[in-house]
């Protein structure tokens, strides 16, 4: 027996991060789902957006985080960042950057300045990861992964996959993480049935950009995540001709968790400190 979906995320409307991001919000931090997604947190997804050429990159400006980390998957288009750990770097198609927030970081993403001149078509999800509490005030830190870098399998005859975190079989992703997660995208070129093995008591969504997925003679369309029962261990759904998804897979972190704006802690004491710091100016600052 495979697992069952236990609940479909959507969002009808999308809304602008900056004036570069215009992503449908489809998962965002919420006490009563917290024991079926964690160790996520948020997941915005910039589904495919032409841009015309600018002088002026398009994006976000500085803004802090504490206590969790962010990742952003570029699927198509490029992203230029800077922090205040001393990291700068430019994602392009199919580079993810992996950045831990940690004790607190400041940060700004923008489309690449070579991106924005020329224009043309961008695509990305961001992802939050929570930190566990003995791991949420730990030195900033960035990781630019290449996607040269990132392992990619073949399942099956006509699909794909790319191990970015975790492992898949017995290949390992190149994401160091701070929870026991697994994170593969999946392309199928055409109608494949795919079967996934995830450990018994994990959470698991699954994010379909494009295409859509079948399972239990039901269908499930593009820009929605399907999130699972944690018992049982396998998961079986079959593709579209065409199918782009993100699998997310992890250990529940079994802690409080409270969140505001940029922000996720245990405590609304600790978010008040967060608040603090940013503000007096001791929690980071881009130099």
């Amino acid at each position: 027996m495979s697992k069952k979906v236990l609940m479909v995320l959507e969002e009808k409307n999308r809304h602008w991060v900056g004036d570069g991001f215009y992503v449908y919000g489809l998962l965002r931090p919420d006490n009563e789902l917290n024991t079926i997604i964690s160790p996520f947190i948020l997941l915005d997804y910039a589904s495919p957006m032409k841009f015309k050429p600018s002088e002026m990159p398009k994006g976000v400006g500085q803004h802090p985080h504490r206590g969790f980390e962010t990742v952003t998957f570029a699927y198509q288009g490029e992203v230029e960042h800077k922090d205040s750990s001393g990291a700068i770097g430019i994602i392009k198609t199919g580079d993810i950057q992996w950045m831990t927030a940690g004790k607190g970081i400041i940060h700004e993403e923008f489309h690449s300045r070579k991106f924005s001149k020329k224009g043309g078509v961008f695509e990305m999800v961001q992802l939050w990861v929570n930190l566990p509490k003995r791991y949420k005030m730990i030195k900033p830190s960035y990781q630019a992964i290449s996607k040269k870098d990132i392992p990619t399998v073949s399942v099956k005859n006509n699909s794909i996959l790319r191990v970015i975190a975790g492992k898949y079989n017995n290949i390992t992703g190149p994401a160091n993480t701070f929870t026991e997660i697994n994170i593969y995208d999946i392309y199928s070129k055409e109608k494949e049935n795919i079967n996934l093995n995830f450990s018994s008591g994990t959470n698991t969504m699954i994010l379909i950009m494009s295409g859509n997925a079948s399972i239990d003679n039901k269908n499930y369309e593009e820009k929605s995540i399907l999130i699972f029962e944690r018992d049982k261990n396998l998961l079986c759904f079959e593709t579209s001709k065409d199918f782009k998804a993100l699998v997310l897979n992890g250990k529940p972190i079994d802690e409080p968790v409270v969140s505001y704006g940029p922000f996720v802690m245990n405590t609304k004491q600790e978010i008040l400190t967060a608040i603090n710091d940013y503000q007096n100016g001791s929690m980071a600052n881009i130099t």
